[in-house]
Parts: structure tokens; sequence; C-alpha cells
């Protein structure tokens, strides 16, 4: 099957066998964030949730780095805005910053991330949510908020502690200290640490492997995954029940 394109200044969007690959796409500047890139994977991202087509989502940087934290030249010029109280949407109120966790959080349809070279700041945060990470032993890995005077953002620190522990997510937030794809996975930060010539391979196979399950069934099972851990055993085993009803009955409306 060919794949479908769709055009975008900041990101490159298709769809091959039912896998979407959002890929950020600004190489020259390391996919730095902006809020305009923010605002096409947004897009890009309801565009799949939407997709009947689509079974997959995958989400990876262009060139040498998946993401290089947020663009400072940006930032200062937020800053600036800011202090000057002009017009318009500053950094941070975007739907990226602001909701996006929550859509994928609630997507129908798993997410990877295939981290495909150096990810910092939000090119960190922004993987959390998703389902799995695939990241290239050599990548430099950091949440480098403590550096730059600011928080870290999109539910990282309910997401990373879920992910790593609390005494690992207060290690790595408050140093602001840089892993490669390695430790990163030894930490539980990513799954896989693999070389780089093969992240966006091991990704695409994960991702064809959900693609052939039935989507429903997908669907369901990140649900009760998402709602196991914040239940008891007997509450959880009584969500798996109730699921499974719901599974059945959408495939036979009768029962």
């Amino acid at each position: 099957m060919s794949p479908e394109t769709a055009p975008y200044e900041n990101i490159l969007y298709q769809v091959e066998d039912g896998i979407a690959i959002i890929t950020l796409n600004r190489p020259d500047r390391l996919n730095a964030y902006t809020p305009a890139m923010g605002n096409e994977v947004v897009e890009a991202f309801r565009s799949a949730r939407d997709d009947e087509d689509v079974r997959v989502i995958l989400l990876t940087g262009a060139g040498r780095a998946f993401c290089a934290g947020v663009d400072l030249e940006v930032l200062a010029e937020s800053n600036a805005q800011a202090e000057e109280q002009s017009e318009g949407p500053a950094l941070g109120e975007e739907d990226f910053i602001r909701s996006f966790p929550l859509e994928m959080r609630d997507s129908s349809k798993p997410l990877i991330a295939a981290i495909n070279g150096h990810a910092i700041g939000v090119g960190v945060t922004m993987t959390l949510p998703c389902d799995i990470r695939v990241a290239a032993d050599d990548a430099k890995i950091g949440l480098t908020f403590s550096r730059l005077g600011i928080l870290p953002g999109l539910g990282s620190t309910h997401l990373l502690p879920h992910l790593v522990g609390m005494a690992r997510a207060q290690e790595l937030i408050l140093t602001g200290r840089i892993v490669l794809g390695q430790e990163a996975c030894d930490l539980g930060l990513v799954q896989y640490s693999v070389p780089r010539e093969d992240v966006i391979r091991t990704a695409m196979n994960l991702a064809r492997q959900m693609a052939e399950a039935d989507p429903s069934v997908l669907a369901l099972a990140r649900k009760a995954l998402q709602e196991g851990p914040l239940l008891s055993l007997e509450e959880a085993m009584s969500n798996e029940q109730k699921l499974s009803r719901q599974l059945r009955e959408s495939r036979d409306p009768t029962e």
C-alpha cells in the first residue's frame, strides 16, 4: 500500500499499512519545539485518531534528533511578550501543552514513540503518555527543566513516577541529569534501547504487531491498564469483567 501523506510546515504525516507516522520535522533546529509545531502535532494526531484506517500512531523525529527541547529563541520571545502583555497565546497556552496528554491517554489507538536521537525537556515529556517508547542507545535523554528555570509539564509529574518510581523521578527532575538511551531503558523510562539505525524498524515492527489485533480489544485493553493501577485487585477484576462484557456486546448487540 502506498503511503498517504498530508502537508505540514513543521512535521511530516503519513499513513501506511494502518500506521500513522507523525515525524517532527525541523532537523536544522534538532526538531526543537515551537507552538506551531505543537499545533500541527495535535492536528495530525486528531486526524489519525479519527481515521478508521489507522490502528496505531507512531511519533518520531527527522534527522539526528528526536526533539532537543523547546526552541530557546521562541522561549525568549514568549518571555518578552509576557512582559509586554501582548495579545495572542503565549508559549504554554497551546493545546499541545494544555490538553494533548489527556487526548493521548484517552485515545483508543496505541501510541509508540520512536526516539531516534536526542530528546530533551519537552522532547521527553511528550513521549511519556505513549504506550511504548523505543530509544536509540546513544540518544541523550534529559528532563532539564530546572536548568532553564521552568517546571516540567505535559503531566510529567504524574506520568514519570509511574514509569520509573518516585525516587528516580525526583532525581531526574531535580538534577536535570541527562542519561543515554541504554540507562533510560534500565530506569524504565523507555522499554527498548537499540542501535540508532534500528529505532524505526523496531518501532514499526511493534506497530505492525498491534495493527494486526482487533482495534476494539486494544482500545479496551488500554483503558483497563490505565484504570487498573488506580483500583484495588477486586475492583480491577470487576472492571476487567465489565470491559469484557462491553467487548462482547460490541461484537453481538443481542447479548
